[in-house]
């Protein structure tokens, strides 16, 4: 960072000021003084022009208020931002508080304890309460609104300071006596503060301030120390928090009066006096600390005594209080920034997030790139390119390849100019200084530097690629300490051992070219190394410490700033004779400039340099300084006699939303200087100018004035001299044209004025040209007007193409409904495809497959669309017509259509359809999905194998004795799908036998193809057994509940064909239970004799058999007295009678009904009962 004093305000009366408060949010400056001085002041800045922004445009004092209400001297100011109050006290203890209406303060509340003096006030983070100290020990903490919350005497101790901690649970005390109490928010002691930076101290001392800062703007690394102490006699420490046992700590070696955190925590600000060694006066100064420590800048302020310091809100200004002088001073922070191709690279911190947020913002396209980076050290920029320097995350595994490096502590992370990371390197040394090069990164601690080749250029002429193609064999990574002297051939290797080891001479800056590597030492002296090569190749001796070193574009001269903002310049390549006679190389340049803080040389022109001196910007020629230009931007870039400037402090008031405003381009005096020629006496004279002060830029200028008049001639010549190819070329067109008109149409659109030229071509009457314009520039919709204007054959194929091209301009932004207008009118069968898929127009995309010829190329491209939606029949017919059986039946497979699958593998002759179902149905059968690939099956019409699936469940059911309703379900399912079976098996026959034999022949072939199948299994022949069993079993018990015995004995007698499928057990005892219920003793002990009879049967299962038949048949006779007139019947028939479905009962009647699918009958009387089939339930 850099300081410099800017301003000076004098208190009116010489009354000595005591007391500055800064308020950060609303630019109020409180200041209190003897005699009851109270002020408040507010600077602002008056800027009509709108490029003088910032630090650079001037300020005036807007509010200028003397508040009455002290008496004694004021000593303590202190503002509420929340909520807009100021608090002051003066040393007879009266505190005021004040209040701001229509923009000036009032009186709000007074109070005064009359016993003692406030020493201190201090309101917390959030402005709700305010702690009040006086110097008796009592302490008072208060609400905004006036009230006491809570007060206490500290009996025996003197106060003098106190701090609220960021979440306002902890209160710090400092004592006259210079210890530090801790106290929670009511009041209780905790503990005393442990005061590391008074260790081995004696004499009196006590504390000139205690700063808290309260993380409001984010901490500039994770754990940052932000509480600082300071004492009178210099010792000050800065902690983590109240209890930190490992605080930083520094010796300021002045006299402090007064410490202030900036408002985000980066630099704490120490004001005091140092005793002068010349003189007897001590001399006020100004210390800045980074929260680690480090010392960043010193700035000497005049006057008699400092009594106060404060901040402004934004950091870029600081007030000082100096006998009866506010003194200002500009800060021009060390932003982390960069510029790389028309990109702003920054970075800032958030409150919210511990890392810093890095901005890659394009200012040509105002388009922004984010990416948080923890604990950045640096930016560095060149080219396209740009460095971020970090500390290594600690927790993070570092990469395979950086195994030679584990335990690297820092990292190197390349990025392009959107913020890509292309390459990251894990070093040892702190990069304290970073400088990049074409081709080269330089990172350097104080001891060492690291060379890293990140980039074989592409854009080398060979031989610089020679060069590099040698150095890179050698490594593309080395690293030299400072004191020792390389040769420049292969001796830098990654030995950090080496690297860290002290030195006397520290390094301060570096820079380097594609050429030279200049190192800067504490002492003075410069050692010049020769890239890529790195050897040692001279050392200069200087008469200050840099802190910034800069190259010109052919490293013959070296910019130093140093430390106090001095700019001194050096040439590295002239002889001089020394004092002593000898020959010396390097010469000290006669130009010293005071207070810079920024400087750039031009990168076209070695003798071009711009810096910024306080808020002014120069551009020197030959050490000749143009007339200043009032600005406080960064300089970004500096050629074609063009300065880009940026307004940091602008862009990091709201660093989100980064403004075009705020890039400056200033043009340097020649260039102005020949435009005003130009204008103004004309061409012929200006050209003489140009060639006395030539510079490709201006040339470029000539040209283009020369063309706006049609001075081919100059324009040519002037072309030749910036080198510019195309534009000769042009200048040659040109020449070949006839008409006036035309050229200036030409001129027009050389220099994008492009409705210019169309009009002058459309008033030739040359709407081609005009439409080749438009073509040229893309603008299609344009095109499209003008082709409606007119009419021409050759406009059809350009209507297309302009057709298609707005239609890919919608479908670019995903404005798919709009696209499909054009391309349907340009005949873009492929992007509509796309669109109406994008669109899920999937009824669009049929009628465009529908639509398309056979074969098309398009065709599989929409087939595969619908196969992503599982569309299967249009894939299908899709596939088909571009002649791809083998795709559609994969679609079929792949979509589970396997009954279309089969079908299509069968009219197209593939043989792999029943190998692939089988794979599938067995995978299916793995996994125990039976009734999934019993449905496989079904789909493909391989209604046996379904068949022969669906019996297996069904027995299996029936073997697990579950519902017989469900097993009998099963059993009817199976039937029908061997019914099926049959039927297509039939089907086929009559398809073969069609037109050569009879309906017998293909009825018999049928047959006997059945009869093969039933050989291999038991269910072929009579598919229906298995359902009728179950469902005379169901119907006899049903019967028998309902009471219908007679009825239930006959159905049950059924029963006794099933034993194959329904346990004997079962049958046995339902038809005993019938008979028994009918009275049917004989039947009912046959049954007995049946059951007694069984295997199965367990002994102890027998034996209760056995006494049940004793116990109902020595009641009863086995015998049956009715004979019913069916038993005849049944006894004389061959049993071949059919039986009712509904009932159970032989049908004898010549009429009855009979089911169409399983060939079962029922009684005529009963049908008229019944809708479904009592046996397999299709509609009757």
């Amino acid at each position: 960072m850099f300081i410099y004093l800017c301003k000076k305000i004098a208190i009116p009366g010489n009354v000595r000021l005591k007391c500055i408060s800064w308020n950060k949010d609303q630019g109020f400056i409180a200041c209190g003084g003897e005699d009851g001085l109270l002020k408040v002041l507010k600077l602002e800045t008056q800027t009509d022009e709108a490029k003088i922004k910032g630090l650079a445009a001037p300020s005036n004092l807007s509010v200028n208020q003397t508040l009455e209400g002290h008496s004694g001297s004021v000593q303590v100011v202190t503002w509420n931002e929340q909520y807009q109050k100021l608090t002051t006290s003066d040393q007879n203890g009266l505190i005021i508080v004040w209040m701001l209406y229509k923009g000036a303060w009032y009186e709000e509340m007074i109070n005064n304890r009359n016993k003692s003096v406030v020493r201190s006030m201090s309101w917390n983070a959030d402005g709700q309460k305010i702690c009040i100290v006086y110097e008796d020990g009592a302490v008072i903490v208060g609400s905004v609104d006036g009230n006491r919350i809570w007060g206490k005497d500290l009996k025996g101790t003197h106060l003098c300071h106190v701090a609220w901690s960021s979440d306002s649970k902890v209160l710090l005390f400092g004592m006259a006596n210079g210890e530090i109490h801790i106290y929670d928010n009511q009041g209780n002691f905790i503990v005393k503060m442990k005061l590391s930076c008074l260790v081995n101290l004696t004499g009196a001392f006590s504390i000139a301030g205690i700063h808290w800062y309260h993380g409001t703007e984010g901490y500039i690394e994770p754990d940052c120390p932000c509480l600082a102490v300071c004492y009178d006699n210099g010792r000050c420490q800065i902690m983590r928090d109240e209890n930190d046992h490992n605080p930083v700590l520094i010796d300021t070696g002045m006299n402090v009066v007064c410490i202030q955190w900036n408002h985000c925590g980066s630099v704490l600000a120490v004001a005091g006096s140092l005793k002068a060694t010349s003189q007897d006066k001590d001399v006020n100064i100004v210390q800045f600390y980074t929260p680690f420590g480090e010392h960043l800048r010193t700035l000497k302020v005049p006057g008699k005594q400092i009594s106060a310091l404060s901040w402004e809100g934004s950091g870029l200004k600081i007030a000082l209080a100096v006998d009866s002088y506010i003194y200002f001073a500009n800060i021009r922070p060390d932003y982390k920034w960069g510029y790389c191709s028309n990109t702003v690279v920054y970075a800032y911190t958030r409150p919210d997030r511990p890392e810093y947020c890095v901005v890659f913002w394009d200012t040509k396209n105002n388009e922004k790139y984010v990416k948080y980076v923890k604990s950045l050290i640096s930016i560095t920029t060149y080219g396209d390119f740009c460095v971020l320097a970090t500390k290594a995350d600690e927790n993070q595994p570092q990469e395979e390849h950086e195994m030679e490096s584990i335990g690297a502590t820092y990292v190197l992370v390349l990025c392009n100019s959107i913020g890509t990371p292309l390459d990251p390197k894990y070093i040892d040394i702190g990069p304290l200084f970073v400088t990049m090069t074409k081709t080269h990164v330089i990172a350097a601690s104080k001891e060492a530097f690291y060379i890293w080749q990140y980039r074989v250029a592409k854009k080398l002429t060979a031989m610089e690629i020679n060069q590099v193609a040698r150095t890179r064999k050698e490594g593309r990574e080395r690293i030299y300490h400072i004191d020792d002297t390389p040769s420049g051939s292969a001796d830098g290797h990654l030995d950090y051992s080496r690297a860290i080891e002290g030195t006397r001479d520290p390094i301060c800056a570096i820079t380097a070219s594609d050429k030279i590597l200049l190192v800067g030492r504490e002492s003075g002296t410069i050692q010049r190394y020769s890239l890529p090569s790195v050897g040692i190749v001279q050392k200069y001796t200087l008469n200050c410490r840099a802190y910034q070193l800069s190259l010109n574009c052919n490293s013959s001269r070296v910019a130093i700033i140093d430390l106090s903002g001095v700019l001194t310049f050096f040439d590295l390549d002239t002889r001089v004779a020394d004092s002593t006679g000898q020959q010396a190389i390097g010469e000290q340049l006669k130009l010293e400039r005071k207070d810079v803080w920024d400087m750039k040389w031009a990168k076209d022109n070695p003798d071009l340099f711009a810096m910024m001196e306080k808020t002014r910007m120069y551009v020197f020629r030959n050490l000749d300084p143009e007339e200043p230009i009032q600005t406080s931007g960064y300089i970004c870039n500096f050629e074609d006699l063009e300065i880009k400037s940026v307004l940091l402090d602008e862009i990091l008031k709201n660093p989100e939303h980064p403004n075009k405003d705020y890039i400056i381009n200033f043009e340097i005096r020649s260039l102005r200087d020949s435009r005003a020629l130009i204008e103004k006496v004309g061409i012929e004279e200006s050209s003489q100018f140009i060639e006395d002060n030539p510079h490709p830029r201006l040339w470029r200028l000539l040209a283009e004035a020369a063309l706006q008049k049609l001075d081919l001639q100059t324009a040519e010549q002037a072309f030749v001299r910036c080198k510019d190819y195309q534009g000769i070329k042009f200048v040659k067109r040109l020449g070949n044209l006839q008409s006036e008109a035309m050229k200036q149409a030409e001129v027009a659109a050389y220099f994008s004025r492009f409705e210019e030229a169309e009009r002058m071509y459309l008033d030739m009457d040359r709407r081609d040209l005009a439409i080749g314009l438009r073509i040229k520039l893309g603008d299609w919709f344009r095109v499209l007007q003008l082709l409606k204007t007119g009419s021409g054959d050759s406009d059809d194929a350009l209507l297309e193409q302009a057709h298609n091209a707005i239609g890919d301009y919608f479908a670019d932004r995903q404005k798919w409904l709009n696209a499909v207008q054009y391309y349907v009118q340009g005949r873009n069968q492929e992007r509509l495809a796309e669109c109406y898929y994008m669109l899920e127009d999937y009824q669009g995309l049929e009628n465009l497959a529908n639509s398309l010829p056979e074969n098309n190329k398009l065709l599989p491209d929409i087939a595969y669309m619908f196969v992503r939606v599982g569309m299967c029949e249009q894939a299908v017919s899709a596939f088909l017509k571009c002649n791809r059986p083998k795709d559609a039946v994969d679609t079929c497979v792949h979509l589970n259509q396997w009954n279309k699958a089969v079908e299509l593998a069968k009219n197209h002759n593939m043989k792999e359809i029943g190998s692939l179902l089988a794979r599938y149905a067995s995978h299916l059968l793995e996994k125990n999905k039976i009734l999934d690939a019993i449905e496989l099956y079904r789909k493909a019409n391989y209604f046996f194998e379904a068949a022969k699936l669906m019996f297996k469940i069904a027995d299996e059911e029936a073997k697990k004795r579950t519902k017989p309703l469900r097993v009998k379900k099963l059993y009817v399912l199976a039937a029908l799908l061997i019914e099926q079976c049959h039927e297509q098996m039939q089907n086929a026959q009559r398809g073969k036998v069609k037109g050569k034999s009879s309906e017998t022949a293909s009825a018999l072939a049928g047959l006997l193809e059945e009869d093969i199948l039933s050989s291999t299994n038991r269910f072929a022949d009579n598919a229906w057994r298995g359902a009728e069993a179950y469902h005379f079993f169901i119907l006899a018990q049903r019967q028998l509940y309902k009471g219908s015995v007679d009825v239930a004995l006959k159905t049950a007698l059924h029963l006794r064909d099933y034993e194959d499928i329904i346990p004997a057990v079962e049958i046995y005892s339902l038809l005993a239970l019938c008979a028994c219920a009918n009275r049917a003793f004989d039947i009912c002990s046959k049954a007995f004799v049946k059951l007694e009879s069984l295997e199965t049967l367990r002994p102890e299962q027998r034996q209760q058999y056995e006494d049940l038949a004793l116990e109902i048949f020595t009641r009863h006779c086995p015998k049956y007295n009715k004979k019913s007139d069916l038993d005849d019947v049944l006894e004389s028939g061959d049993g071949k009678l059919p039986v009712c479905v509904a009932t159970g009962d032989p049908i004898l009647e010549y009429r009855f009904w009979m089911c169409s699918v399983c060939k079962h009958c029922m009684k005529a009387k009963e049908a008229s009962n019944y809708n479904f089939c009592p046996l397999c339930h299709s509609t009757a």
